[in-house]
């Protein structure tokens, strides 16, 4: 069961996946650069991991369609990134990206701008994190329960702390 720790950086959040990232200064297994095509034959992996990773890519789209690619079928991809109102989102100068509820559906095949990426995915899981305490709690029922709502409303008065999403290859 092959998976890739994609810009794995110097953590070792996942034991037994392949660590790929551009910095050989984090030791990664694999030293690759996110923006070429990614050296793996077409569906030759389970699972790729992108914690905080995408909001540094410049050409998402293209990303998603090469981890499609690099994927089985029904394989999936975890994707973690700050949330748009998240301070960090914006605070870190390297980020070129923010992301809320709804960006990755233009990633599944029923959305009317899907023609981004020829990477075809199917949402199965999304969530919104908080730091934590009281406030948070209800805030993240709220977010999690109605997130148009959420984004629309209340999300810079109680901001997220970063978004969750698992894209299963269609």
């Amino acid at each position: 069961m092959p998976e890739l720790d994609l810009g794995a950086g110097a953590v070792h959040r996942v034991p037994k996946a392949l660590r790929a990232d551009r910095a050989r200064a984090v030791r990664p297994d694999v030293v690759l650069d996110v923006q070429a095509p990614l050296p793996f034959r077409d569906r030759s992996l389970d699972r790729v991991y992108c914690f905080d990773l995408v909001e540094h890519v410049p050409d998402v789209p293209a990303l998603l369609a090469e981890i499609h690619r690099v994927l089985r079928l029904a394989g999936t991809v975890f994707i973690t990134t700050p949330h748009f109102s998240c301070a960090n989102a914006f605070t870190d100068p390297t980020h070129r990206h923010q992301f809320g509820w709804r960006s990755f559906d233009y990633f599944t095949a029923d959305h009317p701008l899907a023609y981004y990426s020829t990477g075809r995915f199917r949402v199965r899981h999304r969530v919104l994190r908080f730091h934590g305490g009281p406030v948070d709690a209800v805030a993240r029922r709220v977010a999690n329960r109605w997130p148009d709502f959420y984004e629309h409303r209340l999300a810079w008065l109680l901001p997220a702390w970063y978004l969750e999403v698992e894209l299963e290859a269609a």
